[in-house]
């Protein structure tokens, strides 16, 4: 047991570039490191299969969400379950993030991927950033009565205009997914990164970049523009694109959702 805490520790101060004291067995991160982009607070962290993944909240001086997102250590990417079913690691955000759009955030893997057959089934992460609280994600069993409220149709515009979800596009504990039908994935494209948008009850549940591992071990970066919900659930900033990025001198990953604009 001792070992386990002194490599978790180690992980932590290596990956998010910190010192923590060997004894610490906390859920919590570091509270706070300052660049020049901002101040940047953490949330929980936690083992994830030979690394360590934390959520985070970047602000300017006066307290403003810029970014919000997680980062990953290498070792994330080995170490993980090779069967189904879906393993979720599931984070609280930062109290800093209460000014925005998300209560919590869950990363599922997905082994085997999931539907459609040909196009998401291949080994991947599911990088859920949720509006709706955890009590109400917990009460979602996508049967009976609750179905209903699954397929219940968004307003227009909400997910973005050009959005499709498909039949069996939802699940338990998180609602319904829609995806940009311009997506280069379902036009023969071999998938490798794209947005999802959830729904639950007609109203936004979750925003989601989705990504393959296969994918992530080529260690790429990139920033993309979001499309944008014509309706918003609640009252927070909203990211306008989103983007991933890898750190080689510190082997970590960063996901995250930036540009958050009040709405």
């Amino acid at each position: 047991m001792l070992r386990h805490r002194l490599v978790l520790a180690s992980l932590i101060a290596v990956a998010f570039g910190t010192t923590v004291a060997f004894a610490s067995t906390a859920s919590r991160a570091p509270a706070a490191a300052s660049d020049q982009q901002g101040r940047m607070w953490f949330g929980e962290r936690k083992r994830v299969g030979d690394g360590v993944m934390c959520s985070w909240v970047r602000c300017d001086t006066d307290g403003k969400p810029l970014a919000i997102g997680v980062t990953l250590t290498a070792g994330v990417l080995s170490g993980l379950p090779d069967t189904m079913p879906t393993t979720e690691y599931a984070l609280s955000l930062p109290p800093e993030a209460a000014a925005t759009a998300f209560t919590h955030f869950a990363a599922n893997w997905n082994p085997k991927g999931h539907i459609p057959e040909g196009v998401y089934d291949v080994p991947h992460f599911d990088f859920h950033f949720y509006v709706i609280s955890p009590e109400v994600r917990a009460r979602i069993t996508a049967t009976g009565d609750d179905l209903a409220r699954v397929l219940k149709a968004p307003p227009p515009g909400c997910p973005p205009e050009g959005c499709i979800t498909a039949p069996g596009a939802y699940e338990p504990h998180m609602g319904n997914h829609w995806v940009d039908g311009a997506s280069p994935e379902l036009h023969g494209n071999p998938f490798t990164a794209t947005f999802v948008y959830g729904s639950y009850d007609g109203k936004l549940a979750f925003l989601e970049p989705m990504m393959t591992k296969a994918f992530l071990e080529t260690k790429p970066s990139f920033n993309e523009a979001l499309k944008l919900p014509a309706r918003c659930p609640t009252h927070g900033y909203y990211p306008t694109r989103y983007s991933l990025s890898y750190d080689a001198a510190r082997r970590r990953y960063t996901v995250a959702l930036e540009g958050l604009t009040l709405r």
